[in-house]
């Protein structure tokens, strides 16, 4: 009983302080939050493990002076097979891909003019291989 009278107080002071939200409303919220999580548009990003988990990326990515600039680090602590980070990116009307591979760690980065998106992945013991999640970092 007491909770019952504690969920109708708290959903009336909801409805006259305007905290209340539609269905509507609550399932637009629920789906911005998700959206957000899975999309890294800037600023740091990663840890994006290979799907074996034997390797992953990290990093940041940003904008100065009309330029994007990503600087990344790989972690691969298995040995014997290097790790792999993919990166596609939309860059004046096209999208263009490449990949670099470290066996150990490494830190490095690249940068370019016109990009628009930039998504990155990691594999791990091949360029092909054991490829984890790609993610928008841009």
């Amino acid at each position: 009983m007491r909770k019952t009278l504690a969920t109708v107080a708290l959903a009336g002071s909801m409805a006259v302080t305007g905290l209340a939200l539609s269905p509507a409303a609550q399932a637009t919220t629920e789906s911005t939050a998700t959206t957000a999580t899975a999309a890294h548009y800037g600023g740091n990003w990663g840890k994006f493990f290979s799907s074996d988990h034997k390797a992953y990326t990290y990093g940041k990515t940003w904008k100065s002076g009309g330029k994007v600039f990503t600087k990344w680090y790989g972690v691969d602590n298995r040995g014997g097979k290097k790790g792999w980070v993919w990166f596609e990116y939309y860059q004046n009307g096209g999208w263009h891909k490449f990949n670099q591979a470290w066996d150990g760690k490494v830190t490095t980065g690249w940068s370019g003019r016109g990009i628009d998106k930039v998504y990155a992945f990691t594999c791990w013991a091949g360029k092909f291989d054991n490829c984890g999640h790609k993610y928008r970092i841009y």
